[in-house]
């Protein structure tokens, strides 16, 4: 199998992230776009850019029928979805099959596995992998009542088929649980047309680890080290980190072992990324989910291995394998993300869409921005929030904090409201400094501060 001319089905960072890696591959490239990209840097940087629809993204983006439609009629032998959109759905992998398109990620079969969130832990544990304490999936909020005083509170609702946080609702006692129930199956049956939930232990005190890993499809596997992800607003992830810092080597190990043992029993090919929450109080791991695309803060480990992460998941879909041994995947130094948001942090975090009229990014060694924006461009409403990644490298963790408070301090943005004032007063905080921080610190303990100040 041989890969010629790739079709970008995604929009913004990631669209013009894949564009650059597939042009440095000698590879053709099309892409994509909605009225509302037509004029975008990624558009420009395409050898050739069509339009796939209007601006909202269910008659663009979102229309497999037009994405396949455009991909056929451009000649391109290969698909990559980059993430959200269409990446994760199996019915599009199936057709980019049938329709003789090599696409850039996992089989259809194991996105569907892996989409699934009761169907994934079944695979972990048919791995060997621990998972959190939880039920398989709840019918009513009888049902949930029993397994909660089974389980023992506090609870979390979970969606089936969810991501992103949708239809997560906690419970701390049956008082609640009714409404975490009632909430959670509404959410989740209004984000992916599927309302089925499963119980899950809530763990007090954790954090969120993932491991990068990339395999061949026929078992073999290689893991990239570590992420921590635990700065969270509802279940968002605003700040990213590699390696983890917080854990012990020997667990690390075993961490990297169980996403490695997971991904090989389920013979996955290209990227993904096992997610894993760490119980501090135990100091042991339990598997979450896999997301079987390429993550928004794979720049950190990228940063941190020197590996191009997207040029070996178009390796491993065009069946060249693995072009890497284990003990050539070196961990050094440690890296920061800071995900820009076009959102008014000090206002809820609404949405701040608009004409920006200034972009001056800091220019310093060790810095890396991730972003498809200009000065003039036009933030729409139409699609996530996120303009842009900042990630900062440093020998140490504490020598990549600095670099991030300087780089966001360097940091021109006029016209929009965005998050990066917000994300270096997390950086900036005593409690991130020391990393002391779990998945429920930023809204305990910062969130908190922000409203009353």
């Amino acid at each position: 199998m041989s890969i010629s001319r790739i079709f970008v089905a995604n929009r913004g960072e990631i669209a013009l992230r894949v564009l650059r890696t597939a042009k440095e591959m000698g590879l053709e490239t099309v892409l994509g776009v909605s009225e509302a990209d037509r004029d975008g840097l990624p558009a420009q940087m395409a050898d050739r850019a069509v339009v796939l629809g209007p601006s909202q993204a269910t008659k663009s983006y979102l229309n497999a029928d037009l994405v396949l439609h455009a991909a056929r009629a451009t000649g391109c032998d290969a698909l990559h979805p980059g993430y959200g959109f269409l990446s994760e759905k199996p019915d599009l992998a199936r057709r980019c099959a049938e329709e003789g398109i090599t696409f850039i990620g996992p089989r259809p079969e194991t996105i569907e596995a892996m989409g699934d969130k009761l169907s994934a832990i079944a695979v972990a544990r048919a791995a060997e992998v621990a998972t959190v304490p939880g039920t398989d999936m709840i019918d009513t909020a009888g049902d949930a009542a029993g397994a909660a005083e089974e389980l023992g509170y506090p609870v979390v609702m979970k969606a089936s088929a969810g991501g992103g946080g949708k239809g997560m609702f906690l419970a701390r006692s049956a008082d609640g649980l009714a409404s975490a129930f009632t909430r959670a199956s509404r959410e989740a049956e209004a984000a992916f047309g599927d309302g089925r939930l499963y119980m899950e232990r809530f763990v007090e005190q954790a954090r969120h680890v993932e491991v990068q890993i990339i395999g061949d499809g026929e078992g073999n596997v290689l893991h990239f080290g570590d992420r921590d992800c635990s700065v969270q607003r509802r279940y968002q992830k605003l700040i990213e980190e590699a390696p983890v810092t917080a854990m012990p080597a020997a667990l690390q190990e075993r961490l990297h072992d169980a996403a490695v043992r997971l991904c090989a029993h389920a013979k996955y090919r290209g990227a993904g990324t096992v997610e894993f929450l760490y119980d501090i109080a135990r100091e042991d791991f339990y598997f979450i989910e896999v997301n079987s695309r390429i993550q928004v803060e794979h720049p950190v480990t990228e940063e941190i291995t020197g590996v191009d992460l997207i040029r070996h998941q178009i390796l491993a879909a065009s069946g060249a394998g693995l072009q890497l041994t284990q003990d050539q995947i070196k961990v050094e130094g440690h890296a920061l993300e800071a995900r820009i948001n076009a959102e008014d942090a000090e206002n809820g975090f609404s949405p701040a869409p608009g004409r920006i009229t200034g972009w001056e990014p800091p220019i310093t060694p060790g810095i890396r921005l991730d972003s498809h924006i200009r000065p003039g461009d036009l933030v729409p409403p139409f699609y996530d929030s996120m303009v842009g990644k900042l990630i900062t490298r440093g020998k140490t963790r504490d020598d990549a904090i600095e670099a991030m408070l300087r780089a966001i301090h360097d940091f021109r943005i006029e016209g929009i409201k965005t998050t990066l004032p917000f994300a270096a007063r997390i950086i900036d905080h005593p409690d991130f400094r020391s990393n002391r921080i779990t998945t429920r610190w930023l809204e305990d303990r910062v969130l908190p501060a922000l409203e009353t100040a």
